[in-house]
């Protein structure tokens, strides 16, 4: 297939395959959940309920992603492998703490594998996202991978911060889950778009732009 004869991932299908997931997962659990937050085996089953529905979004983005572009980032397949492994010991151990553990360990393994790569000179943001960003030069390369990097381990802490306040202390896991729409996804388009300027200075093509504006590392 050629190049022009390869479809181009718009900013809405970017979204789609990107947060869709969460966000059936914030829809279900919050369906299924109990008034009563007391409620523990009710709250738990909700849990399980959006977990189960986490996992075949995931599925679903990924098999469209293929279907639709004949190519899938290995960051798109590691989140996957992720979210399904997770998201396993989530409904076989009961346990919500493995679905909030989740995110940590991907905004980890993403950002010191990319803090490692720029200690050995190579962008390997580059390698995890595919042909996201068309003519983005080798120093914009190095540049967004080393902030994406330190950005995911920030990521990581702020999850973790979290996850203990509003679950492990205050039993309140709808929160924690709200907060990765509307906290944790505003943060990272902020993150993106605040590095357009330079992004076009290392050569960003102009018809990449909307897809550099949601393309985000995610989770």
């Amino acid at each position: 297939m050629t190049e022009s004869a390869t479809p181009k991932k718009s900013g809405w299908v970017g979204l789609l395959i990107d947060y869709g997931p969460i966000v059936l997962f914030f829809a279900v659990y919050r369906y299924f959940s109990p008034h009563d937050r007391n409620a523990v085996i009710l709250e738990v089953a909700a849990v399980i309920k959006g977990t189960l529905a986490f996992m075949g979004g995931a599925m679903a983005a990924l098999a469209f992603s293929l279907a639709r572009y004949k190519h899938i980032s290995p960051m798109l397949w590691l989140s996957t492998v992720l979210i399904l492994s997770f998201g396993t010991l989530t409904y076989f151990l009961r346990d919500p703490v493995w679905i909030q553990i989740k995110p940590t360990a991907i905004y980890l393994l993403f950002g010191f594998t990319l803090l490692v790569g720029i200690r050995r000179g190579k962008a390997l943001l580059k390698i995890l996202l595919g042909a996201a960003f068309d003519g983005l030069d080798d120093a914009g390369w190095m540049i967004l991978s080393r902030n994406w990097g330190w950005f995911f381990l920030f990521f990581a802490g702020l999850n973790e911060v979290l996850r203990q306040y509003f679950n492990v202390a205050h039993n309140n896991f709808g929160t924690w889950i709200a907060l990765k729409l509307w906290l944790f996804m505003p943060l990272s388009f902020l993150f993106t778009f605040a590095h357009m300027p330079m992004l076009l200075r290392h050569g960003l093509a102009g018809p990449a732009e909307e897809e550099a504006e949601t393309t985000t590392p995610h989770e």
